[in-house]
């Protein structure tokens, strides 16, 4: 009986969400990372699906200010990564808001508030933060996140160094 659940979940999540995803930088070099409030001791970036008709660049501002609190004012763009990152659920994972996975837009964006604009925004999603080197963030992302992570690293290498 759970193998036909899994084949019709299989069969109508064949699709990816579109979304949108921020690297914040301090002026050290070091990302923030927030820990998943569903998955203690999972760090990420602030990230979501894309509203009908928004552009990437809104979306991502949205998501950081609905997941983390800071608002636009305190960020500043550095650059977008020019080709999409898409990562595949686990089955299990899988649901009609989340489809297979997500396709993602990445932006590079420095915060150039004070610290203290940084909080858990809705606190829906996250329970903590931190600054961290993006080396270190590679290896406390979910496993079916890390791939996307690894091409986030080179990424942020190339522009902060």
């Amino acid at each position: 009986m759970k193998d036909k659940k899994i084949i019709k979940i299989f069969k109508k999540n064949q699709w990816f969400r579109a979304g949108a995803g921020a690297v914040i930088l301090n002026d050290q070099g070091e990302v923030l990372a927030f820990e998943r409030r569903d998955t203690p001791g999972s760090w990420q970036f602030p990230q979501g699906g894309l509203d009908p008709n928004e552009e990437p660049l809104d979306a991502v501002f949205r998501e950081v200010e609905e997941e983390t609190g800071i608002k636009k004012k305190h960020l500043q763009l550095i650059t977008t990564k020019s080709k999409l990152l898409a990562y595949e659920l686990p089955l299990d994972f899988r649901s009609g808001k989340l489809g297979r996975g997500q396709i993602q837009y990445w932006f590079l964006l420095r915060l150039i508030g004070p610290e203290s604009v940084i909080g858990l925004g809705d606190h829906e999603e996250f329970h903590d933060w931190k600054w961290t080197k993006m080396e270190d963030l590679v290896k406390e992302v979910v496993g079916f996140r890390r791939e996307v992570y690894q091409d986030l690293a080179r990424f942020v290498e190339a522009h902060v160094n």
